[in-house]
């Protein structure tokens, strides 16, 4: 089995290996570590084709990265290595993902094709109920990983899984903007969304893509393309905390995640395109507490949105993100099937609509 693995700014790792499958567990045998990485001193290479000869398959990723880690570091400390290890341009951790992938447990972006839907404009608590039914449909295995872009008529604003309402909304503002208020399922911030105002996706994937990461990491590997569409446009964007994009001029975007228990993993995002603050603050509590505890007068100054730095058009902006992403991976155009929207109004009526539901956390 080979396996290969390009760390992010740094070099290539292959491994090829062997599975005793007569052993009970299965296990890994025949182990050959290769690449373009800098490694040192060369004995090293051995303990690391060592240390893995022998583990069960079914190892994780973050035991894999802690053997070859102990083993290197006992080897330091026994004299088998004539001095200090180094190791650059890869870690422990890639050698544990590229061993995943030989085995078939972790995939990479090339080994899927994505279904690209854009359904246009849909009810929020619909948008909402379409990421659990896509997320489920690929668990059970009736769809590939999908992007969906949203676009929506109402004005909304959307709720993390876990916060607390009464915490997050304030009833007078949502009563005189006429907002529908919807709790998605993953965690996460709250999300202020008038019509033509946000750019928001979700990008359902296997779990097999971000193996062996942790939430943190598998925020950046699963955002990294936005930020190179981002780059096309024009803007200046990096990561700022665990699961937002900035620019130098304010916040651009945000994402959360919900892994289900079926392999499937449902990623979203909304990027700030136009967003009436004033509007946004007067619905969200959380705002005027973010604004007070930062002594920021304006949201404006936290919110850097698209159109101010791109000077297009939001429909000219999704078709870019839409397109930076087929350049990359392999895509397909696809719609909603009857029986996907049919189980998504059913969850509208059955969970996203309801009071218990919508006040879960008061």
């Amino acid at each position: 089995m080979h396996g290969e693995y390009k760390v992010p700014g740094g070099k290539l790792v292959a491994v090829d290996l062997e599975v005793d499958s007569s052993s009970d567990p299965a296990v890994l045998t025949q182990v050959r570590l290769s690449g373009d990485f800098f490694l040192e001193p060369d004995e090293a290479l051995d303990v690391i084709d060592t240390a893995l000869t022998g583990l069960p398959v079914s190892t994780s990723t973050t035991a894999l990265a802690q053997v070859v880690t102990e083993s290197l570091g006992e080897a330091e400390r026994s004299g088998t290595l004539p001095g200090p290890f180094a190791m650059i341009g890869f870690d422990a951790w890639s050698v544990a993902v590229v061993v995943r992938r030989a085995l078939g447990l972790a995939t990479t972006w090339d080994e899927h094709t994505f279904e690209v839907l854009r359904p246009g404009p849909l009810p929020p608590r619909t948008l909402a109920a379409l990421d659990q039914v896509l997320t489920e449909e690929l668990a059970a295995g009736r769809r590939g990983p999908t992007l969906r872009f949203w676009d929506w008529d109402e004005r909304a604003v959307f709720i993390g899984s876990f916060q607390s309402y009464r915490n997050e909304i304030d009833d007078e503002g949502v009563a005189r903007h006429d907002v529908t208020v919807v709790r998605r399922i993953s965690g996460g911030g709250a999300m202020f969304m008038e019509a033509g105002n946000c750019v928001t996706f979700s990008l359902v994937v296997p779990g097999s893509l971000v193996d062996g990461m942790s939430f943190e990491e598998s925020y950046a590997f699963l955002d990294a393309w936005v930020l190179g569409a981002l780059a096309e446009l024009g803007v200046e964007a990096y990561f700022s905390g665990m699961n937002d994009v900035a620019s130098p001029a304010g916040k651009l975007a945000g994402s959360a995640q919900k892994r289900l228990a079926g392999g499937a993993v449902l990623h979203h995002m909304t990027m700030a395109y136009d967003i009436d603050s004033d509007k946004m603050l007067e619905v969200l509590r959380i705002g005027r507490e973010k604004m007070s505890d930062k002594g920021t007068p304006s949201a404006n100054k936290r919110v850097d949105p698209l159109r101010s730095q791109t000077g297009m058009a939001r429909d000219d902006v999704v078709d870019a993100f839409a397109r930076y992403f087929a350049e990359r991976y392999k895509t397909e155009e696809s719609v909603l099937r009857p029986a996907e929207l049919e189980r998504a109004e059913d969850l509208v009526r059955t969970k996203f609509a309801t009071e218990k539901w919508i006040h879960r956390v008061p």
